[in-house]
């Protein structure tokens, strides 16, 4: 198949379209192969990114509350996280609850103000108290149990 002219080899046409036909086919393959590589990592990664940013609630208020806990009693991480698990969450309704977590984080004492529920649920706040008196007192003065 091959016409020898001296030293040089001269192929023919036909073998050398196939040669780079081959070599495309593996470049694009190799392409397609990166490509795909990356993709996936890009978005197993940026999956993973957005749960990694949220915040704990519990880490956040306990964060928030502690300060105002300090000088009050021994072990305020644990005041905090008592009154969070246990005197907020006997409020079933989710604005009073959210309120009255405000009112912990923000001051260190149960306190909703009205300006932070609903119109239509402001009457509620005084039976809230009275549902989380026990269990707040109880976190403030024996948090452990």
């Amino acid at each position: 198949m091959f016409h020898s002219i001296g030293p040089i080899r001269i192929m023919p046409a036909r073998a050398s379209c196939t040669v780079t036909r081959t070599r495309d086919h593996r470049s694009i393959m190799l392409l397609r192969l990166g490509i795909a590589a990356f993709a996936v990592l890009f978005w197993s990664s940026a999956d993973a990114r957005p749960t990694a940013r949220l915040p704990d609630p519990r880490g956040e208020f306990v964060r928030q509350c502690a300060p105002h806990m300090m000088g009050r009693w021994a072990h305020p991480e644990d005041v905090c996280s008592c009154l969070h698990d246990h005197a907020a969450a006997v409020v079933e309704d989710a604005d009073l609850r959210e309120a009255l977590l405000r009112g912990i984080s923000e001051t260190g004492v149960p306190t909703i103000e009205t300006q932070w529920v609903p119109p239509t649920k402001q009457a509620e706040i005084g039976p809230t108290f009275t549902k989380i008196a026990r269990p707040a007192l109880q976190c403030m003065f024996d948090p452990s149990k």
